[in-house]
């Protein structure tokens, strides 16, 4: 099911195929035994979503449908609460949870809309890493190298598959420190990390209340605009369209370019071209202070210590069921004093002012959404190993959550080539600017 949220309306509307055909195809995706099914979605409610998809059916015969978008089926991370499931968020600490009485806002939003519901998506165990990896459940490959098996990316890792592989034409994740964007360029579609606050979190399991975000990974900018759009209630999903001309953007090597793989390298380079020959303002941005970002979350930072307040008397009963290298990240939590996490908090908000002023004048920064390509999943073999490698998947993306921006990657590889993303931040609040912004570098690469 490679298509847009926009073709397969069109295709409903026209009678060229049905919710139920789309909800079957979806279900044939996913139980195909060649395929990642069984790793990527931790559970399939197929017959709730062939029942919904009868019922839109038959509303649409009498034109009495929600939406342009009834009927189109969609993954959902094992983060959220739906009815009468248990929100498990990738562990099996929490299989004795009460069932949720109510879907997640959210979710419920995309629901009222038509869109239905097939499953759980696998992802990282709490959502507290970049690289997808779940001990319990088993770590869907991405669509990249499937020989060979390379990481999801995470911590929605489902999602992105579920979007690479054609499961479904869309997913709905979070992110908190690159969940959205990483599995994204990872799988060569598009992933959104909207401005904290905007859509609500309202039945999805916390990770850090600071700085988690809630987004839709997609095969197009217009796709993941009216899911985001949906979800927050606050603007028509209409993206304003933009000359390539009108676009201004910044290019800041600091930090997001340490240690770049050619390939990621000579795509990013690629794109650069395109986007010059379409008539894109490119400018480079200088921001030393970007450096020092590793050296102020040492530690872990703000989504440690907020997850170590969570966790912690799960952690003091049930520590031997996490994960262990989640584990570990999430226990970093509680060697954070009052006053390192009072100054780290102090440093983000000084950091969050240079930016916004490096930003004036632009419509938003582009850099590599990650510094490398998807890692082999057998390069995760010791605990060292799992470190080094999930700070660099990363790194370019919590920049975007620490600066409080919001943020889409793109895909930027040629069809055939290894994938990469190219990722656009905006300031907070942004999130309609830069959707149109977005688009506008999307058709260009497109050229």
């Amino acid at each position: 099911m490679v298509a847009t949220l926009n073709e397969l309306a069109a295709a409903l509307d026209s009678g060229r195929t049905s919710a139920r055909e789309l909800v079957e195809q979806s279900l044939d995706r996913i139980g195909d035994e060649a395929g990642e099914g069984a790793r990527v979605f931790l559970s399939v409610d197929g017959e709730g979503a062939r029942a919904e998809a009868d019922h839109i059916d038959g509303l649409r015969k009498r034109s009495a449908h929600a939406s342009p978008y009834a009927g189109i089926p969609f993954s959902v991370k094992d983060l959220f609460d739906m009815a009468g499931q248990v929100t498990r968020a990738g562990s099996v600490v929490l299989n004795d949870a009460p069932a949720a009485t109510a879907d997640a806002l959210a979710i419920g939003r995309l629901k009222a809309a038509g869109f239905i519901a097939l499953g759980r998506t696998n992802m990282t165990e709490f959502a507290y890493s970049g690289v997808g990896l779940n001990p319990h459940h088993g770590t869907p490959k991405s669509v990249y190298d499937r020989e060979n098996g390379r990481i999801p990316g995470g911590s929605s890792s489902g999602a992105g598959v579920s979007v690479g592989e054609g499961m479904c034409s869309l997913a709905i994740g979070t992110d908190t420190g690159g969940s959205c964007r990483i599995p994204a360029a990872f799988n060569g579609i598009v992933g959104y990390k909207s401005s904290v606050g905007r859509v609500s979190k309202a039945g999805v399991y916390p990770l850090s209340e600071t700085l988690d975000t809630v987004g839709p990974l997609a095969n197009s900018v217009a796709c993941c605009a009216t899911a985001d759009a949906l979800m927050a209630g606050d603007w028509d999903g209409k993206i304003a369209p933009r000359p390539a001309s009108s676009v201004r953007l910044g290019i800041v090597r600091d930090l997001f370019f340490d240690d770049i793989e050619d390939e990621v390298a000579g795509a990013f380079d690629g794109a650069v071209r395109q986007l010059d020959k379409a008539g894109v303002q490119l400018v480079d941005v200088s921001f030393g202070d970007l450096n020092g970002l590793p050296a102020i979350n040492a530690k872990g930072g703000i989504a440690a210590a907020e997850a170590y307040a969570h966790h912690k008397e799960m952690l003091a009963s049930r520590g031997d069921q996490y994960d262990q290298r989640v584990r570990t990240r999430i226990e970093s939590g509680a060697v954070i004093t009052a006053s390192e996490l009072i100054d780290v908090q102090r440093q983000r908000a000084e950091l969050i002012a240079k930016a916004d002023q490096l930003t004036a004048g632009l419509d938003g920064w582009l850099v590599p959404t990650t510094p490398n390509l998807p890692p082999l999943i057998a390069d995760f073999d010791t605990f060292e190993a799992y470190g080094k490698l999930n700070f660099l998947c990363l790194r370019n993306t919590f920049a975007g959550n620490f600066l409080n921006r919001c943020a889409i990657s793109i895909p930027m590889s040629a069809k055939a080539a290894a994938p990469a993303g190219a990722m656009i931040m905006a300031p907070w609040g942004h999130d309609a600017a830069l959707f149109a912004v977005a688009q506008a570098v999307e058709l260009s690469l497109k050229l």
